[in-house]
């Protein structure tokens, strides 16, 4: 199946995909709230460390995140579409750098990711149906080498190992962090998600 050439309407389709899900992560990078609401659909849904709601709610909490301060930009791999029809996967690796101060000291968070989109045709266009994240690791990079904060290791105890560091600066900014979600320290927690999302689309789990 993966083997099989693409027919001219799947190369389309694929590209578009790919498009709308770059469009989606550069737009919140570049604070283009409208663009960014557009790649979503009304029934949309979005379930990551910070927040869990609809597409167009997690737009309006990505904007106020960023007017409190917290300027997390992305760095995105190549993006693999499997597609079904007018239903699609579309999954890259990511790392999420979060600019943070901890006790005077500038650090850069870096969280490690694989994101997980599902986007359908609707009305000849593709559009978001959901968004969410595997965590795989992250750590905190001094912005001045040698510069280093000191955080008590019994501080990130309460928080998972896939995104400990990430959870702990969350919650020093004031967010309430998800801590049941898929992550590589909890392998049940990634075939769940991989089963949920794949067989929405009606496609079998890669293996």
């Amino acid at each position: 199946m993966t083997n099989t050439p693409l027919t001219p309407e799947s190369a389309t389709d694929i590209t578009a995909i790919t498009q709308l899900v770059v469009r989606e992560r550069e737009s919140r990078d570049l604070c283009l709230w409208n663009r960014m609401a557009e790649c979503f659909h009304e029934d949309s849904h979005v379930d990551i460390s910070w927040f869990q709601g609809s597409g167009k709610e997690f737009v309006q909490a990505s904007k106020g995140m960023f007017e409190r301060g917290m300027r997390a930009k992305h760095r995105l791999g190549p993006v693999l579409v499997t597609l079904n029809g007018d239903k699609a996967v579309a999954t890259l690796s990511g790392i999420i750098d979060v600019p943070e101060e901890i006790d005077g000291v500038e650090m850069t968070l870096s969280a490690h990711c694989l994101m997980i989109y599902r986007a359908e045709k609707r009305g000849g266009a593709w559009g978001l149906i959901s968004f969410g994240a595997i965590y795989r690791r992250d750590e905190f990079i001094p912005a001045i080498p040698g510069v280093v904060a000191d955080i008590s290791p019994e501080k990130l105890k309460q928080f998972r190992p896939s995104y400990r560091n990430l959870s702990y600066c969350l919650e020093l900014a004031g967010f309430e962090v998800n801590n049941e979600l898929p992550g590589e320290d909890r392998p049940e927690t990634v075939a769940a998600i991989m089963e949920e999302v794949f067989g929405w689309a009606g496609l079998p789990v890669p293996d």
